[in-house]
């Protein structure tokens, strides 16, 4: 009976994910692409807990400038000290290595037929907010993201990760999600912590309507880069604080030629989520 009040819980979390505003752009992407559906972020990551008073609509700059500073937040990992949680490493068991060996290899035999990203467009995946520049873009695959919430399919990457190279984009790896109530013992069953760190994002103050526009600021108090990390602080600041937003991630780049590059932890602090 628990297990099936849980999976309900996940499909109606699904369900909220697909419809709730986080936010919407007029502008039309290049190449065939298609925008985000609104209320799925780049990967299909949860936000079922931002609720529509959240994030008021009725300012369509505003709402692209929020949705896209979140993008652009997670560009440098790095910055994101209090609003970042990772996987520690474990100790290596026996079996670790040759799981880890074969996620990698079935990411690459999943992903190597969209070299060329038209082809990943033909099959379903969108470039999430194409019109602004990025390190790193995500072609989503929103069908896989609501799968990823019910079972680990290696051969259903949520995201296929590329670099922009004039016109044209360079496939570099794969992106898988998790539901964000995981613990770490069900993430490792899905790819070893003894190789892999998982990631997701914490301490998420949203701003009020008035005050979206200074999560741009250098500085800003709001945001995953903001200097409010409590619930306390975000309350006094009359925003919405969010413990968690968005699901677990972990980037895998399999083109490379060693574990440490394929799982590099450093990559994914570097590139943009």
């Amino acid at each position: 009976m628990q297990k099936r009040l849980v999976i309900f819980v996940d499909l109606l979390m699904c369900i909220t994910v697909c419809s709730v505003a986080w936010g919407q752009t007029s502008a039309t992407p290049s190449s065939g692409a298609q925008q985000s559906m609104p209320g799925m972020d780049m990967s299909g990551h949860d936000m079922s807990n931002m609720q529509m008073k959240d994030m008021p609509m009725g300012d369509k700059q505003a709402d692209s400038d929020a949705s896209a500073h979140v993008m652009n937040s997670m560009e440098g990992h790095m910055d994101m000290g209090p609003h970042m949680k990772m996987t520690a490493l474990r100790q290596p068991k026996e079996g670790d290595a040759k799981r880890a060996l074969q996620v990698a290899e079935q990411a690459r035999t999943a992903s190597e037929k969209y070299t060329d990203y038209h082809k990943a467009l033909a099959d379903g995946y969108r470039i999430f907010h194409p019109e602004v520049p990025q390190k790193m873009y995500h072609f989503t695959n929103y069908g896989y993201a609501m799968e990823a919430a019910f079972r680990f399919d290696p051969e259903h990457p949520t995201s296929l990760l590329y670099e922009k190279q004039g016109d044209d984009y360079k496939l570099i790896g794969v992106m898988y999600t998790a539901p964000k109530r995981f613990t770490e013992e069900q993430l490792d069953e899905r790819i070893p912590l003894s190789v892999a760190q998982w990631h997701e994002h914490v301490n998420f103050c949203a701003s009020p309507a008035d005050k979206r526009k200074e999560m741009l600021a250098a500085h800003p108090q709001f945001g995953l880069r903001g200097s409010i990390t409590t619930q306390e602080a975000c309350d006094a600041a009359g925003g919405t604080f969010h413990p968690v937003i968005f699901n677990w991630m972990v980037h895998v780049y399999p083109f490379e030629k060693d574990q440490a590059n394929i799982w590099s932890v450093e990559r994914q602090h570097d590139d943009a989520d």
